[in-house]
Order: structure tokens, then sequence, then C-alpha cells
């Protein structure tokens, strides 16, 4: 490939950003939501608006899926003799978008305004993922045939889902997607301004639980302090998972250390949206509680409203539980210290039942050796000389474990293009613009100087 210099393709990627940010905000107005049956047909015009790009760019592009689930994208172009293969990985599908009213703009209308950061676009899939899928094609846009790597581009269909066709679609394109580093663009960077690289997540394990006391209502005035209601007995219960300082109770779930990274008060109250006067809970520094500690949360309730609520006992109530897991631990190690703990402490000899909604493994990625290397070395260049933080994450992605198990060889970048206040999932997702530019800059020039270093 040509010997391009950082100020040769940061002015590439300026004259592919216009271009690139047009097929963002078409694929926002996709109404990819793959949670939602009726969009079914909207999840693979997805995919096929996504392999139209890839097509147009020349890369061998086929539309597939595994075991009935949503489609998926998968484009190749070989790699020069001696050059290594990259993988890049992004999905397709979204969120759901929720009470439209909540929003302060259309949320499958991509719309650029002002934030307390800087100028967004927003709308569902603006930033996770969809605003990866195009990093992915900026980049190859901007490198155009002096790309010197080969490369792979898989776009998944039910990554906000769960993934649960994707150990399939390993499995049954394994040598397509064999490659020596693979590059996920679903996390955050550590701030605006300041990029990272994800080396932790924690696991997930999601259960549903249910008590009962009755076999069926009764009234309050007659049978009220002898025979205790589902809903008092659920919430003595509920109070057992956390010990007065907030961490969790469970016996048995792992907890580590993690990195010394300074995360402010004051910025954490603003990032979180914590109300004014709520105390954090936990003990340990901030990060240790968010990346490298299990966290224990209530999600959902189902009990008669308070509203129109009669006079009785009510006989049975559930909740739903969110558990995540520090890395080093395993979900199936996790889900039994929580059912050992339900079952202990389920007060007076009340029915309890457990179900499992869903696990994810944690992952925690070893980023030492060259490719990490040139990653920073790309990363500091595009942000002008900021150096990635190595970050941990909060949430779960449990298909990167997938991609561990599935290519032990492979060097895994965890990168994206979110930041604190992307609000992903939430009413009025964002993408920061400037920061957009600056990961588009980091990929190319990662896959540049991935050329240079060769195989």
């Amino acid at each position: 490939m040509a010997d391009l210099t950082t100020d040769d393709l940061r002015g590439r990627v300026a004259a592919v950003l216009p271009g690139v940010r047009r097929d963002l905000e078409a694929l926002v107005r996709i109404e990819s939501v793959s949670a939602d049956p009726a969009r079914a047909g909207e999840v693979r015009r997805s995919a096929e608006a996504v392999a139209a790009l890839l097509e147009a760019e020349g890369l061998d592009t086929r539309i597939v899926s595994a075991d009935g689930g949503a489609p998926a994208v998968i484009a190749t172009r070989p790699a020069p003799a001696g050059a290594p293969t990259v993988l890049l990985y992004a999905h397709h599908d979204v969120q759901p978008e929720g009470d439209h009213a909540d929003w302060a703009t259309p949320p499958f209308e991509a719309t650029e305004a002002d934030s307390p950061g800087g100028r967004r676009l927003f709308g569902r899939g603006a930033a996770d993922d969809k605003a990866g899928v195009v990093a992915h094609l900026g980049a190859l846009r901007a490198l155009g045939d002096d790309l010197g790597v080969g490369v792979t581009v898989f776009v998944e269909g039910e990554e906000e889902v769960g993934s649960d066709t994707l150990p399939a679609l390993l499995a049954e394109h394994a040598e397509t997607l064999r490659a020596d580093v693979i590059v996920i663009a679903d996390s955050t960077n550590w701030d605006i301004g300041v990029p990272a690289l994800t080396t932790s997540l924690r696991g997930l394990v999601r259960v549903d639980v249910e008590v009962r006391t009755l076999t069926h209502a009764v009234h309050s005035g007659m049978w009220g302090g002898l025979v205790p209601d589902a809903i008092t007995t659920l919430a003595r219960l509920l109070a057992t998972l956390h010990d007065d300082a907030g961490d969790v109770a469970v016996a048995g779930l792992h907890a580590g250390p993690a990195a010394d990274v300074d995360y402010p008060e004051e910025r954490l109250r603003a990032e979180s949206g914590v109300a004014e006067g709520v105390a954090f809970v936990g003990t340990g520094s901030a990060v240790e509680r968010l990346w490298t500690k299990p966290s224990l949360s209530v999600t959902g309730l189902d009990a008669p409203k308070v509203d129109g609520a009669s006079n009785t006992l009510v006989p049975a109530a559930r909740a739903k539980l969110s558990m995540r897991i520090a890395p080093g631990d395993t979900a199936e190690s996790a889900l039994a210290a929580l059912r050992a703990h339900l079952e202990a402490h389920v007060p007076w000899g009340a029915q309890l039942q457990v179900t499992v909604v869903d696990t994810g493994e944690a992952t925690q990625i070893d980023a030492t050796g060259p490719v990490y290397d040139v990653a920073r070395a790309a990363f500091a260049e595009a942000w002008d000389g900021t150096v990635p933080v190595d970050m941990g994450v909060g949430g779960s992605i449990p298909f990167i474990a997938e991609f561990l198990e599935a290519f032990p060889e492979a060097a895994v970048l965890v990168t994206g293009v979110e930041d604190p206040d992307t609000r992903a999932h939430g009413p009025n997702e964002g993408l920061h613009l400037a920061e957009f530019e600056r990961v588009l800059l980091a990929e190319t020039l990662l896959l540049a100087r991935l050329a240079e270093r060769g195989a």
C-alpha cells in the first residue's frame, strides 16, 4: 500500500465523512428493532441495506442466518500476500425506542442538534450500533485501493436480543470469520476527548423471582396479622440481597480489583443521573463497584397498582432481578449462588419459584502485545496525542466471550463510538459527531498501521 501519513489519512477521512453520515442517517430510518416480531421485515431490510453498502465497496457480500435467527451480513476482501486479516464486527439491530413522547426528536429520523458536550446526531441506533457499522464502512472507503490488509466485515442482526444464534453462525462460518485481529465496535470511550480500549466486561444473570403465600386473595382485615401477604414477603426477601452499605450480600460471588482510574464524584453524578441527595451504594473505589464487583438490581415488579388496589392480601408477587457478575466469575456459579441465597432467605416458608431469563459470561482481555501497541498508537494519533484508557464496562456484551472462545489466537480489540452521555438504549440516544470523526480516523489508522506491520 502507499506510504500514507496521518495527515494523508486525516484528509481522506474528512473527504468520506459526509457520505458516511448520509449512509448512517439512512440506516437510522430503518426500524430494525430485533425484539419486535412485527418489525422482522425492517430487520431484514436493514441487513439488505448494510449488504448493499459493503458490496458497493467491492467486498464479496452475503446475508446469512442460522437456526432461524435474524439476518447477519458477512462481507470479505482477501488479504494481500503476507498481510493479516482483520474481522470488523458491529450489529445493525437496535433496541425498542419506547415512548416517542420521551424523545426530543423523532427516534427513527436522524436529527442533528446541540448537546452539552457538542453537536450530536440523535436517533435510535445513531450510536448503538449503526455508527459502528458505518465506522467500518468509512475506514474501508478512506483507504480504498490502499487497503493493505484482508478484511471480513461481520454485522450481526440480533445483538440486542442476546445473540442467541451467534454461536451457530461462528461455527458455520468459522473459516470465513477467522482472523488475526478482531475489532468489535460496540463499546464506549472513557470521555469526550479521551479514547479507550475496553478490557473487561461484567457478565449477566437475569431471573424472575415469584413468592406465593396464599392460594387466593383474602380480606386484609379478616386475615391480616396472621397470614403474610406476598408483597411484604417479597420485599423482605429482596431486602436480604444487599448489606447495610449496599454491597451484594449473596455468598459465593467473585469480586476483583480494578484499574487505578480516577472517576470524580461530580462526573459520576452528572453521568449517572442520580437524584440530588441520593448516596452511592457499596464499598471500594467507584470503578471497582462498576467494573469488577457484582451488582444486583430489581428491574421490574408484578403486583397490584396502588390506584384501585383492593383491601386484600395479595397471594403472589414477582420481581425481575438483574445481576451483573464480575470478570473471573461464571454465569453458572453466580446463578447457583443467587438461587441458594433466595432459597435460604425466603421468609415465613413462602413458596418460591426462580425462573432463569438469560445469562451471559463476563469477559477479561489481556490487552498486551504488538497489535494492542499498534491500536493504542492509532488511537493516540486520532485523539491528538491523548493516550487511550484501558477501561472496564459494567454492562455485559456476552458475545465477546464467544468470539474469544471461537478464535483464541486472535487479538480482540473492543472499541466503540459511544461516550458517557450517548444514552444508548434510552430516549434521546445520540452520536457525538466530533468524536465519531476521531473514531473513523482511529480505525483507518489502525488498518493502515497493521498493513505496515504485516502478518
